[in-house]
C-alpha cells in the first residue's frame, strides 16, 4: 500500500532499476552542466535538461541531491549548458564521474559562466527558482545567453552512447 511521504507525494512499489531502464528508452542529447564557484570550474554530465518556456525564455536542469553540483546551485546563481557533439563522448564520460586521464577540457566564457568549447549549443541561465522533486532538484533558469552551430549531437539511449543515422 502506498504511504504518504510529504504533501502531494506517495511512495511507490515501482522497482528503481526497472524505472531507470524504462526511462532510458527515451533517447536524449547529452549535456555538460557547468558553473564557476570560488574561482574553480565545476561540471557534470546530465541528460535531465529541457526548455520550459519561450516567453520568458526558461530552461530546467534536474540535479541529484547527492551530487556536488547540487551544493553549488541556488537562486541568483548561473549555470551553463553545453550540448555535446558526437565527437565529445570522452568529455561526457569525464564529467560523469569517470575522469579521463590526460584529458584537459577547454572552456569558453559567456555571461560570466564557463561552457565546454566546441559544443553544438550553449545556454547560460540564471536560476530563478528551485523545486525539490524526489531525490533531485529542478533548477529553473532564465536564459541570458545562447548560441549553436551545425553538427551531429551525441545521444544517450538505454545506458549507451549513440549517434544519429545519416540523414
Amino acid at each position: 500500500m502506498n504511504q504518504p511521504v510529504a504533501p502531494g507525494y506517495m511512495t511507490s512499489s515501482i522497482d528503481s532499476r526497472l524505472f531507470r531502464t524504462t526511462m532510458g528508452c527515451f533517447a536524449t542529447g547529452v549535456t555538460v552542466i557547468t558553473t564557476a564557484y570560488n574561482g574553480d570550474i565545476h561540471g557534470m554530465t546530465a541528460n535531465g535538461f529541457m526548455s520550459v518556456s519561450l516567453d520568458p525564455p526558461l530552461v530546467l536542469v534536474s540535479i541529484g541531491h547527492r551530487s556536488r553540483m547540487h551544493t553549488l546551485l541556488a537562486p541568483g546563481r548561473s549555470y551553463g549548458v553545453s550540448k555535446l557533439s558526437e565527437e565529445q563522448e570522452l568529455l561526457s564520460r569525464h564529467f560523469s564521474g569517470k575522469p579521463v586521464a590526460g584529458l584537459e577540457p577547454k572552456f569558453i566564457w559567456q555571461a560570466g559562466t564557463p561552457l565546454i568549447a566546441d559544443a553544438l549549443a550553449h545556454v547560460v541561465a540564471r536560476i530563478i527558482d528551485a523545486h525539490p522533486a524526489g531525490d533531485h532538484t529542478l533548477f529553473i533558469g532564465l536564459v541570458e545567453y545562447l548560441a549553436y552551430r551545425d553538427g551531429r549531437p551525441l545521444l544517450f539511449y538505454r545506458g549507451q552512447y549513440g549517434r544519429m543515422a545519416a540523414i
